[in-house]
């Protein structure tokens, strides 16, 4: 299913859709329930995040929560995006604050395994973090990852994040205690599209 084309969206600093080179990164509508359970229906998708695969109703339900998440104004707030190729809605990022001063953004994605394979996943998340850091002016931003899920451990490295630590068994997520790598980007380190040569090929 294609969803329709989305109405350009202004909130204070952020116009959508974003552009990347080969990317749209935009705001959820109703119409996204099917091309997101796609891939949310997975298990392997899930499986190292708290909920199980998505139910249609599920998926409805989360859709339109999301819908209303397109801009960061305050603690609490979350900016929740749906990444498109060519019109078709192939995994979302989002991003949140992690404290009242709104400089500490945290980040985390998901993506269509059958869009693997091309480096969308990283250009995504550099994209978002371009956000948090250009339109937000955020001043640091991390990802926590399940030690096991070697494909995210890969991603923020490609994206210019640091590992910065091990936390082990921090998490209970589907009744077992879980670890949790923490990396981080500062504003000042981070890689602009530039820095790249190309994208990475294996996300």
């Amino acid at each position: 299913m294609f969803p329709k084309q989305p109405t350009t969206v202004r909130s204070p600093g952020l116009i959508l859709p974003h552009h990347t080179a080969r990317l749209s990164l935009r705001g959820y509508t109703v119409d996204d329930v099917d091309d997101s359970l796609a891939y949310y229906a997975r298990p392997t998708v899930v499986a190292h995040v708290p909920w199980g695969p998505w139910t249609r109703a599920e998926a409805e339900r989360r859709i339109a929560e999301r819908v209303k998440r397109t801009q960061l104004d305050g603690p609490g707030s979350a900016l929740s995006l749906v990444v498109e190729r060519q019109g078709r809605l192939i995994g979302d990022v989002v991003l949140w604050p992690v404290d009242e001063t709104m400089s500490r953004g945290e980040t985390g994605w998901a993506f269509n395994p059958e869009a693997g394979g091309r480096g969308f996943a990283t250009e995504a998340v550099h994209a978002l973090m371009r956000i948090a850091f250009e339109t937000y002016g955020m001043h640091r931003v991390l990802a926590r990852v399940d030690p096991r899920n070697r494909a995210s451990l890969r991603l923020c490295e490609r994206v210019g994040m640091r590992r910065e630590g091990h936390l082990r068994q921090n998490a209970f997520i589907k009744d077992e205690w879980v670890d949790s790598v923490v990396f981080g980007a500062l504003a000042a380190e981070w890689l602009h599209p530039s820095d790249l040569d190309e994208w990475d090929t294996t996300a």
